[in-house]
């Protein structure tokens, strides 16, 4: 039983919560019994598994909690283990994507209405992080990642105005959609790689959607024609 706030798990923990030292040791958390469920559907295990009163005192893994509530048990993985993609036809290239919540709803549509990929640009928010992985609610563990530039072709822009409409979109929907951040959108140079612009009717008073919302959507208009 872990009694001590300087155990070295619990440090270990504490460090997690810092991009610097996931991408230094390839590990993450994952706090609450969904998440590491989900974990082990995919059968990944976890590195070590913290579990308040059995193997650690409860008061101490709240305190290494990131979660509004604490939870009951945490788990430490190895980024190795997540799936690497693409494995599909059919995906989503995220630019600069710098919110958590959107990287996790985007991997959780993903999930839902895939098969298909996230890839991933310098700049985007790291899809192992706590908010990432809550807002996944455990698709991280289902659906593999990439780099940006490592997305087949071709590449379909998501652009809120001056593209074709969305649903002439190719027969099969097989595409990746290219997304940007919500500010900045995509900058000349990634349009300019792009083969093609979608745009989604919105109405006459609307400026644009989320970026997690237009995503969705972007793959269900691809799911339903596969």
């Amino acid at each position: 039983m872990i009694t001590s706030r300087q155990n070295a798990m619990l440090k270990l923990v504490r460090k997690l919560a810092e991009r610097r030292w996931r991408d230094k040791l390839g590990l993450f958390v994952a706090e609450g019994e969904d998440l590491v469920e989900a974990a082990r559907a995919a059968a990944i295990e976890p590195v070590e598994l913290l579990v308040a009163g059995e193997n650690v005192e409860p008061a101490l893994l709240a305190e290494v909690s990131s979660a509004a509530h604490p939870p009951r048990v945490i788990g430490v993985f190895r980024r190795a283990d997540l799936l690497v993609g693409p494995t599909q036809d059919t995906g989503l290239a995220l630019w600069r994507v710098g919110d958590p919540g959107n990287v996790g709803a985007l991997l959780r549509a993903a999930d839902a209405l895939g098969p298909a990929f996230v890839a991933l640009s310098e700049g985007c928010a790291d899809p192992t992080g706590p908010k990432a992985l809550r807002a996944s609610a455990g698709a991280i563990f289902r659906v593999p990642t990439c780099a940006f530039e490592e997305s087949p072709r071709p590449w379909v822009a998501l652009v809120p105005r001056g593209g074709a409409p969305l649903a002439e979109l190719g027969p099969d929907g097989r595409a990746t959609f290219v997304l940007g951040a919500e500010r900045e959108g995509l900058p000349g140079e990634v349009l300019a790689e792009c083969d093609e612009r979608a745009t989604i009717p919105l109405s006459p008073t609307a400026e644009s959607l989320n970026v997690a919302m237009a995503g969705t959507i972007a793959l269900y208009e691809a799911s339903r024609r596969s």
